[in-house]
């Protein structure tokens, strides 16, 4: 396999997947920019949206508390997280789809979503294949359809900037701690494109943005 290319899962090691739940919450303000991801989202009931690297499905599973007249799916490269994600959506009782599958070919037909939502995805990838996973959002969107990431950004702060070292190190976070995933996702298409939220978090600085599909 071409390591350029290599799955990163979350946390970075496989063996770590048992702990992602609890070290988001004690590390990352899960629940504070989460519920801001989804409010800023503005979700309509009959709208359908994707969780676009939706992990252990805690944002997927919010979403759909939150907004049930909505058709809410999500998104995964790694069979084992979705495995959790599936018994957590159970345990809470909510439908949701949850589906195996990449950013950088998602398995879905042009302007399949009003909405696509993503948290702590985009540093996992290349730069090459943030490119690529953004036109394919771009894609999927309907037309006046929104994209709202949730990811690293520049470091703010002595801390911040130390931890960023970590990530870099550990991660494909380059551009993310550059600040150019806002003009990357103007490159794709996307206008209106703003940074709507900021958290200091223990593993570094999280930076909540969005940018809309133009017509509709």
């Amino acid at each position: 396999m071409d390591k350029t290319k290599k799955y990163i899962p979350a946390l970075s090691f496989a063996w770590l997947t048992p702990l992602y739940d609890l070290l988001m919450r004690i590390g990352m303000q899960e629940k504070a920019f989460k519920r801001r991801l989804v409010d800023q989202a503005d979700i309509q009931p009959g709208q359908r949206l994707l969780d676009l690297g939706c992990g252990t499905g805690t944002l997927t599973i919010l979403i759909k508390q939150l907004h049930p007249g909505a058709e809410v799916v999500g998104l995964d490269g790694d069979a084992k997280i979705l495995a959790i994600a599936r018994s957590k959506a159970a345990k809470a009782g909510v439908e949701i789809v949850l589906e195996h599958g990449l950013a950088s070919q998602l398995p879905y037909p042009d302007g399949s979503f009003d909405c696509v939502l993503t948290s702590l995805m985009i540093h996992h990838l290349t730069t090459t294949d943030k490119r690529t996973a953004m036109a394919e959002v771009y894609r999927v969107l309907r037309p006046g359809g929104e994209f709202h990431i949730a990811d690293f950004g520049p470091p703010r702060g002595v801390y911040a900037r130390l931890v960023s070292a970590l990530i870099r190190g550990l991660e494909r976070a380059t551009e993310n701690l550059k600040g150019l995933l806002p003009d990357m996702l103007r490159q794709a298409g996307f206008e209106g494109v703003e940074e709507t939220a900021y958290y200091t978090t223990v593993f570094g600085m999280l930076v909540l943005m969005c940018g809309r599909k133009p017509g509709g």
